[in-house]
């Protein structure tokens, strides 16, 4: 009981729901309360999706890995959608994917080398998943380039024109996942098991009842997650504007550090333990595939959702924000092409996470 674990930060849940029915505003300590409170739910979330998938086979656990493993930032966008904070949810996107590939993998890789001079991976599969995000950062590219070229400069130019341009290159993010999907779950899934077969699923009716009560639990302990993290976003959205404030942090910085971060807490811990297990390949397949997810699946569907609360939002980024974006996928597929890492390979991603964190903190809110 005394080992450190992330449950206890479940303490938290029942604080922030004390303190929003508590007399009085307490927007701030909601605020810090409630986000405390998602990380180790989002935790929740990750052990029931293994444990289900470990029930299910590999072909469906990796399908559930790829539908919750982003569950905790989905729901908190979505509810920051419905209250109108576009630009905290699109900081929040780009600030996932800057997030896991370099300061999830760099935790990972330096942790991890620091047992193990040298840890080695499959190039094969890293190099898809580096190509498939590099195309998914070139999209979020493009709305930008549109509108500071033919907002700027076209008499024909209109908001119109740039929504339907988002939603089109949103509409191709999704059947870019699903061919990944395709190709990481079907065509070529043994590149992303180490080319070993499932194990055989035991037979025997006892073993089967086993499997049976061990799903629903897993289920139910999904479906409680799913739902205290759609209370405790909903508390922390609230609060956001009026925290946001009383710290002086912009909103900009807000959505790339600081909700990206708690979005992501959880697999930042499935990360590193299985580094520091000389198993690289699932830490670049969480981090690497998590950034991947955020950006050809939880974005189109914001994109899509943003319609249902009737504040279309495009996929129009700042600058900074894409040369950050760029800038991590390219310094991620230019380490990974040897196949190999070493620990000061994983503090070259942290310092890099620690300038563009920097950037942000000291980056003028925009006008």
């Amino acid at each position: 009981m005394l080992k450190p674990s992330l449950d206890w930060l479940l303490i938290f849940v029942p604080a922030s729901i004390a303190i929003r029915f508590w007399p009085g505003e307490h927007a701030v300590p909601l605020f810090i309360c409630s986000l405390l409170a998602i990380i180790p739910l989002a935790g929740r979330i990750g052990q029931a999706t293994e444990a289900l998938a470990a029930d299910l086979g590999q072909g469906i656990g990796a399908l559930l890995n790829a539908s919750f493993g982003n569950a905790a930032e989905l729901i908190i966008a979505l509810f920051a959608l419905s209250k109108n904070l576009t630009d905290i949810v699109k900081a929040s996107l780009t600030g996932s994917i800057i997030g896991n590939v370099l300061l999830v993998l760099g935790i990972s890789m330096f942790a991890g080398g620091l047992r193990y001079p040298v840890q080695r991976f499959n190039t094969t599969a890293v190099r898809s998943s580096t190509t498939s995000l590099m195309l998914a950062a070139i999209a979020l590219l493009i709305p930008t380039v549109f509108h500071h070229t033919a907002a700027l400069h076209s008499p024909g130019w209109s908001a119109e024109t740039e929504q339907n341009l988002s939603l089109a290159i949103a509409v191709v993010l999704c059947l870019s996942y699903v061919a990944t999907l395709v190709f990481s779950l079907r065509t070529h899934r043994e590149l992303f098991t180490g080319g070993h077969p499932e194990e055989p699923r035991p037979r025997t009716k006892a073993a089967g009842r086993r499997r049976g009560r061990s799903q629903v639990r897993s289920a139910a302990a999904l479906l409680a997650a799913t739902a205290f993290i759609a209370l405790m976003s909903e508390f922390m959205v609230s609060t956001v504007e009026a925290a946001r404030t009383q710290f002086g942090f912009t909103e900009l910085f807000t959505g790339v550090i600081i909700v990206a971060i708690v979005g992501n807490a959880a697999e930042h811990s499935t990360a590193v333990l299985m580094a520091m297990k000389n198993k690289l390949d699932l830490s670049l397949g969480i981090a690497i595939g998590s950034s991947l997810q955020i950006a050809l699946f939880v974005t189109p569907v914001l994109v899509f959702a943003s319609y249902f609360f009737g504040q279309p939002m495009n996929l129009e980024f700042t600058i900074p924000e894409i040369v950050a974006v760029l800038v991590s996928v390219v310094i991620v597929a230019q380490i990974s092409g040897d196949g190999e890492s070493n620990w000061l390979e994983g503090l070259l991603l942290l310092s890099l996470y620690a300038i563009l964190g920097i950037l942000f903190f000291y980056l003028p809110a925009q006008g």
